[in-house]
């Protein structure tokens, strides 16, 4: 059975109508809205956002009280669309599979009650739900490299970008400072105000920031997924401190930290560089100590490597960052008739007609049993098989 919402504006109880399809087969939105239930809630998709009508919106029917709820909505919204369709995979979350859409555009999830959503929901002191967009596949993990000042961590980024110019990338950094000289936002730091960064540190959208000089510095989550929907493997060259808040982010990465052979061979290193006052090099000395304590003991690093060959400390960064050759993650090219359902952890797409007795002519199986990630990311790992028949084995995997 399924459950098809019509919104009633003047803000009264929904009125219901039922659409019933054998074994369950097909959820067919009517009109621009699509809902589902979780607990005493139906959750309400489509039609106009309440700040814009550019993106999809959401409301919430709350069933104990009888009345209307407009959410607070984090993430990265999807544009309005002629329809879609909505299907309850769990208790936290809904996936959303746009009408129409463009093939990396068509599947979205509206998270509900997801533990960043509880979070935000804490600190909001509001009702809340977040928008995450679906990708095929898996992107390599980001890598995370710490170290102190002068123990080499620029150079071995350089090498590994020299060798691997088309596998590794940068997330460009957010900033509240003006552009000096020639730097192109976009390019060198994505520009903006205080307040509008304010508020994405509060909602959660930032992996770690700073406040540098009285200006605020930062790495989003989506600076670093715009990295991996290149094709590339994303670096962050961070401190120890900025490292603790990404591991306790939900961005999936690979933690290195580089140490000196000996505090005596780092005072060597930065006395050789012949760019900094002596009371410049005791503070950097001081600051080495506590990271390279901080670093071996916190267990936030995966891997400690020491750097007392740069080629042998090379060989081994490639080796502990696994390095392997993954195409640019995919979409999916849904027709824009199509029904769905879900059946474990498939979700099942008649992509050539909604009537049952024709749905095994042209199947596509989603499946979401690996999925990463999350608002206010990406949600990773979408799996695509095309199916035979309705009961096929699900096992054609797509290339």
């Amino acid at each position: 059975m399924v459950l098809v919402l019509v919104y009633n504006h003047q803000g009264e109880a929904p009125a219901f109508c039922f659409d019933n399809l054998k074994n369950g087969f097909g959820l067919k939105p009517k009109g621009l809205e699509t809902s589902a239930d979780v607990g005493d809630k139906t959750f309400v998709i489509g039609g106009a956002d309440n700040d814009s009508t550019s993106y999809i919106g959401v409301k919430i029917y709350d069933k104990s009280t009888g009345k209307w709820v407009i959410p607070t909505v984090l993430g990265t919204k999807p544009k309005a669309c002629k329809g879609n369709s909505a299907i309850l995979l769990n208790e936290d979350r809904i996936m959303i599979i746009i009408r129409g859409s463009t093939p990396d555009d068509c599947i979205w999830f509206l998270e509900v009650d997801t533990k960043y959503v509880k979070e935000q929901r804490k600190i909001l002191g509001t009702e809340v739900v977040a928008w995450s967009r679906g990708v095929r596949g898996d992107a390599e993990k980001p890598v995370v490299i710490s170290g102190p000042s002068g123990v080499g961590k620029g150079t071995l980024i350089n090498m590994l970008m020299k060798e691997f110019p088309s596998m590794f990338g940068f997330s460009v950094s957010h900033t509240t400072r003006a552009p000096r000289g020639n730097e192109k936002n976009g390019v060198h730091y994505h520009f903006t105000d205080r307040s509008v960064m304010e508020k994405d540190i509060k909602d959660g959208k930032f992996l770690e920031f700073a406040s540098v000089h009285g200006n605020l510095y930062g790495t989003s989550i989506e600076a670093v997924e715009a990295v991996a929907d290149s094709g590339k493997r994303c670096i962050l060259d961070i401190d120890v401190q900025g490292a603790t808040s990404v591991r306790a982010s939900s961005l999936d990465a690979i933690f290195i930290f580089i140490c000196p052979p000996t505090m005596r061979e780092l005072e060597e290193r930065l006395r050789a560089r012949g760019t900094e006052t002596e009371e410049q090099i005791l503070k950097r000395l001081r600051n080495a100590e506590a990271e390279i304590e901080q670093g071996k003991s916190s267990g936030i690093f995966d891997h400690i490597l020491y750097n007392d060959n740069l080629e042998e400390c090379y060989e081994n960064l490639k080796k502990v960052i696994e390095l392997k050759c993954h195409p640019a993650p995919r979409g999916i090219d849904l027709p824009s008739n199509h029904s769905v359902s879900k059946i474990d952890n498939k979700i099942l797409i008649n992509c050539e007609t909604p009537e049952l007795e024709k749905a095994s002519k042209n199947l596509i199986a989603l499946d979401v049993s690996s999925l990463k990630g999350g608002a206010p990311g990406r949600t990773r790992g979408l799996n695509v098989y095309a199916l035979d028949s309705f009961s096929d084995g699900l096992n054609e995997k797509l290339s």
